[in-house]
């Protein structure tokens, strides 16, 4: 009995050109089947959708300061205001109040005593404009806080609810785009490959910024919340068939 005849004999040995056989014959329908995949050609596409949505956040920010030969007086000075400041918000649903920034310097001067200036930054943040401008006017007839900054945007779940309105839109409009595509260039047919989906968003108005104001009667806060473009971006490739 010859070796190649013992080796086909053997059980195990049977077994395993049986396997290398498949794994072999599978390996080569596999390159067979991909092989023409990755000559067809392909062209790049992209489209967009944009939505444009009224801003619904109001994010304000005060602050309240003083000066002092004493920077335990000014401390003292800035923490009531800023204490009572917190306290009289409470009073406005809708509105979020909180502590930002605290700063003490000292300021010297010649020909004046050392002083020590101490400020405080209070941050608000709304979704009622109404009560947000009752209370910024309030807070700075009543309290003396300085209006320093003011801006709008949109809400989380607003920006959710546009993406996915103007998702399916730039979806369409990537579709339509590619099947012009693969017309113009001659292809009857064509099926969709590697696609991506990016998100973005714009204030169409620039953040308004309040200048400080000085104490005593003022006219209300003037609000004027403007606009977000929430825009939707596909990009992919359309491969090209059918030629």
């Amino acid at each position: 009995m010859n070796l190649r005849h013992r080796i086909v004999r053997g059980p195990g040995a049977a077994r395993t050109a049986a396997l290398v056989l498949i794994a072999f014959t599978s390996s080569v329908a596999h390159a067979q089947a991909q092989a023409p995949q990755a000559n067809l050609p392909s062209v790049s596409v992209s489209a967009s959708a944009t939505a444009t949505v009224t801003n619904d956040r109001l994010h304000a920010w005060l602050r309240t300061e003083a000066e002092n030969v004493s920077p335990a007086a000014a401390a003292a000075q800035v923490n009531a205001a800023s204490a009572k400041a917190i306290a009289d918000a409470k009073a406005f649903a809708g509105v979020k109040v909180a502590t930002s920034g605290y700063s003490t310097q000292q300021i010297a001067e010649k020909g004046r005593p050392t002083r020590w200036r101490v400020s405080q930054t209070i941050t608000v943040d709304a979704s009622d404009f109404t009560a947000a401008a009752t209370l910024l006017s309030k807070l700075q007839d009543e309290n003396g806080l300085l209006l320093s900054n003011m801006s709008f945007s949109i809400a989380d779940r607003t920006r959710r609810d546009a993406e996915d309105s103007v998702t399916q839109q730039a979806i369409k409009a990537w579709q339509a785009r590619a099947e012009q595509a693969a017309k113009g260039l001659g292809f009857p047919t064509w099926r969709v490959g590697r696609v991506g989906v990016q998100t973005s968003g714009a204030q169409a108005f620039p953040a308004m910024r309040a200048q400080p104001m000085a104490l005593g009667a003022a006219p209300p806060v003037a609000i004027e919340a403007g606009t977000t473009d929430v825009t939707v971006t596909v990009t992919g490739d359309a491969v090209l068939e059918g030629k």
